[in-house]
């Protein structure tokens, strides 16, 4: 065989095959030209000069090199037989193969797309016949008419979802659609459901790059909803004997999970070519706040999503990307094709999906029912056992209130559920309790309501100019009567921060967060151990840490001896959370609605001039509670008295009499928070070991000038690690379930209170399996310390605290829409969520 002059190399097809990269390489980087032979067919592998009409998108058949290597031989038939393949990396040609017979094509700069060529991957069905292109391509509305009928959704390519593959068309390939929910709605069970979907049902090859979720995060999800596994129990491994032949089913299934740390969009553009015959790319999740464990997070956003978005059209895939808030401002940055927003309205057990395009805004929008304890989203009907399919329209009893309240709040309803924003906050909420009023009777309730939304609507509300604003102005001039606008404002007079109501205030508004010291937040029957499946059986884990303690900790303290020795000295007092406000800021207290109409007080900050321009940053910390077990020092037997002590011991733990140390740092609430508003005559407190390490502390950093006294102690054997079983536990199930959310995530929440609550019941009928108040209030304690230590790191660096209270929440002013960076934004335990409000603006609380 004579070897044309251009080849540089010569080589059959098996040794091409195995190494195809090196000559690709090559042929790109030295322009070397290989000469390939299959029995009597012979192809040249040439760089892309030699061919430059291979360059053009969709000219010839284009293959990634993976799926090339593996199908060499047929490309070479093809080749020789005078139809060009284009081999790429990724997206980018780099190579071509070409007929080694100089008559069987012309290797000309003009050489065109010829007419038989066919997209990336498929076959030619005629011989290519150059031509010389003059200008740019075009092609005449008839042409692109029948594109558009022919293509549509490819087979197969749905959400699983019957409404809400109507309420979009279905996954279109070559589209970027993003799935905007916050934590807790349930966007990233979008994803897994297009997943399951395309993977289970239509067979199709599906890239799940995971970027907070691990590969097992997945597995269990996708069992879960397969299988109508509970998804908390399976984190256990039980599988039930359904689950097992489920998951043998799962096995083969063509998914392909990706959950490698330092995940980036440009790893997922160069690995989802590599999959062949791939079908769909999900993205879970991309994280608003900035993680720097988390590529695709913070401002890396924008960036990632322009790659995702080429990715989908290069490979001609759909590509899902599952956001982690729904706030418009980074909605709209990420510039996706199809945007499906997620919302769950106060009150409703259904969430609401808005679709909207990229160039059209809003086109639709359907309802789910979240089946969150199986990881999954079902159709709105049938509906879930138990429950009620809501009626066309509004859903809303009409033998409650009169029509021009149900059409207030069926106008409203697009902006209570956060569909559509631009409403003030405090009208929000007042149609919102209008809402809640209506659909659960009650009649007293709206009655409270009508003078308030009266006079609302006299005063005028401003509204957005779209649909949904107009329609809401016109059910608001419904109640548009001669009622004083003054009357509006009564539930929201002032208070002064001694509590004192001033004139008009509504005194009969709650403070919610006041709690009776004799209340320990317990019923009867929950000190019994959960039942099998439970989402998160905390006081049964929490009962086996301590059993399994080798120092045999003594959990409960016999009923005759709690009158006496130390049990008497300890109480709520000892924990130290603060409620401390910045000496410079006026601190108000005001009535506040909530959105189950619900009157509270709320507190309400005016910072002085001096502070500066800037927003008041509202810092969130995760599971204060939990997160201190994970490291809190007890005594896990008795207490003895062990009296005045020259110096604190790093190896014992209890409780002790000290004087409250002088506290000289205007900007930072004292280090014992209320504490130093509890002392005896002589001016002394009891705390608990967590205060006096972080004394201890203060003082050998130089910012206490005196080092702690202990006029009186009780101790033991000091052990930090009793809880941290209890800690791990906890930590594992809040990062799977926090994705998650509803019922599943508040059940488990609750399972969590009641496990530490129970270390120290208050009333005597409560029964419990502990007794240890200085468990409870050490552990209290220890979240109180480390809240205020990383809020005094924050003002060590020069951030302004505004504002400290309890265990997890802090209030800074800053003069961009930045936290301190002392704290971590996530959801993980210590983590914390951040909120930016205007000066004035009352604070939230809990569920506001």
């Amino acid at each position: 065989m004579s070897q044309p002059p251009q080849a540089e190399n010569v080589m059959n097809v098996s040794e091409a095959r195995s190494d195809l990269y090196g000559l690709v390489k090559s042929a790109g980087d030295d322009g070397i030209t290989t000469l390939i032979h299959k029995r009597d067919e012979r192809v040249l592998l040439a760089p892309l000069d030699r061919f430059p009409a291979a360059r053009k998108a969709g000219a010839f058949p284009t293959w990634t090199l993976s799926a090339a290597q593996k199908d060499l031989g047929t490309l070479i038939s093809r080749a020789a037989s005078g139809e060009p393949q284009v081999l790429r990396r990724n997206s980018t040609p780099v190579a071509v193969l070409l007929p080694a017979d100089p008559d069987a094509i012309a290797l000309s700069s003009d050489t065109a797309a010829h007419p038989g060529a066919a997209p990336a991957g498929g076959a030619v069905n005629s011989q290519p016949t150059p031509t010389r292109e003059r200008g740019r391509r075009l092609a005449t509305l008839g042409d692109a008419i029948g594109d558009v009928l022919s293509s549509g959704s490819a087979p197969g390519l749905s959400f699983g979802l019957a409404g809400l593959d109507e309420a979009t068309g279905g996954l279109y390939p070559g589209r970027l659609v993003l799935v905007a929910a916050e934590p807790q709605v349930g966007g990233s069970l979008i994803g897994l459901a297009a997943a399951r979907h395309t993977a289970l049902v239509a067979n199709g090859r599906v890239l799940y790059a995971a970027s907070g979720p691990s590969s097992a995060d997945i597995t269990r999800r996708i069992i879960a909803a397969e299988a109508d596994g509970d998804y908390a129990r399976l984190k256990t491994g039980m599988l039930t004997p359904h689950e097992q032949d489920v998951v043998e089913r799962l096995r083969h299934a063509p998914l392909l999970i990706d959950d490698g740390s330092d995940l980036t969009a440009e790893a997922i553009a160069d690995t989802a070519p590599l999959a062949d015959d791939l079908a769909l790319v999900v993205v879970d999740r991309l994280q608003r706040a900035r993680n720097p464990r988390l590529p695709l997070s913070g401002e890396h956003l924008p960036e990632a999503s322009q790659i995702l978005r080429e990715l989908a059209r290069t490979q001609q895939v759909p590509v899902i990307a599952v956001l982690d808030t729904d706030d418009p401002a980074i909605v709209n940055l990420l510039d996706a094709d199809v945007i499906l927003t997620l919302t769950t309205a106060p009150g409703q057990q259904v969430t609401t999906v808005t679709v909207a395009e990229r160039d059209l805004g809003i086109i639709a929008s359907t309802q789910l029912w979240p089946d969150l304890a199986h990881a999954r989203f079902l159709d709105i009907t049938p509906a879930p056992p138990g429950t009620t399919t809501p009626e066309a329209g509004s859903g809303l009893p009409d033998s409650v209130g009169t029509a021009a309240d149900r059409e207030l709040a069926d106008a409203a309803l697009p902006f209570t559920s956060g569909a559509v924003k631009g409403l003030a906050a405090e009208a929000a909420h007042l149609l919102a309790a209008l809402r809640t009023a209506l659909a659960g009777g009650h009649v007293k309730d709206l009655d409270e309501l009508h003078t308030q939304l009266k006079a609302m609507a006299a005063a005028g509300v401003q509204t957005p100019d779209s649909t949904e604003g107009r329609r809401l102005t016109a059910a608001l001039h419904a109640y548009n009567a001669p009622v004083p606008a003054a009357a509006l404002t009564q539930p929201l007079a002032e208070a002064t921060v001694s509590g004192t109501p001033s004139a008009g205030v509504d005194t009969d508004a709650e403070d919610d967060d006041e709690d009776a010291d004799d209340d320990d937040g317990l019923a009867p029957g929950d000190e019994e151990d959960e039942p099998e499946g439970a989402v998160f059986p905390g006081l049964k884990i929490l009962k086996d840490a301590v059993k399994r303690s080798k120092m045999h900790p003594i959990p409960v303290i016999r009923a005759e001896d709690r009158d006496s020795g130390p049990w008497p000295l300890i109480s709520e007092d000892m924990s130290g959370e603060p409620k401390w406000v910045h000496p410079d800021v006026t601190s108000t207290r005001v009535a506040h609605i909530r959105d189950n109409g619900k009157r509270v007080r709320r507190d309400k900050f005016d910072v002085p001039p001096s502070f500066g321009d800037g927003l008041m940053c509202l810092i969130d910390r995760n599971g204060s509670y939990p997160s201190a077990c994970s490291a809190v020092p007890l005594a896990p037997n008795k207490l003895l008295h062990t009296g005045p002590l020259n110096a604190f011991d790093k190896g014992q733990a209890g409780i002790y009499l000290i004087d409250v140390p002088e506290w000289n740092f205007p900007g930072m609430p004292h280090p014992l928070g209320q504490l130093v508003d509890r002392t005896d005559e002589q001016g002394r407190v009891w705390v608990t070991t967590p205060h006096i390490k972080q004394l201890e502390r203060l003082h050998r950093e130089g910012h206490l000038t005196q080092r702690v006294t202990i006029h009186d102690s009780w101790t033991g054997r000091a052990n930090e690690s009793l809880f941290k079983p209890f800690y791990t536990a906890a930590r594992e199930a809040r990062t799977d379930l926090v994705q998650v959310g509803g019922e599943s995530y508040a059940n488990y929440k609750t399972r969590v209170s009641i496990a530490l609550r129970l270390l120290w019941p208050k009333r005597e009928e409560q029964r419990s399996p502990f007794w240890r108040p200085d468990w409870r209030m050490s552990m209290v304690a220890e979240a109180s310390v480390r809240h205020w230590t990383v809020a005094f790191k924050a003002v060590q660096e020069g951030h302004t605290l505004i504002a400290l209270r309890k265990v997890d929440a802090a209030i800074f002013w800053t003069p961009n829409e930045t936290p301190p960076d002392t704290y971590r934004i996530g959801t993980g335990f210590g983590e914390v969520k951040a909120k930016f409000l205007q000066a004035g603006e009352f604070i939230p609380e809990g569920d506001d």
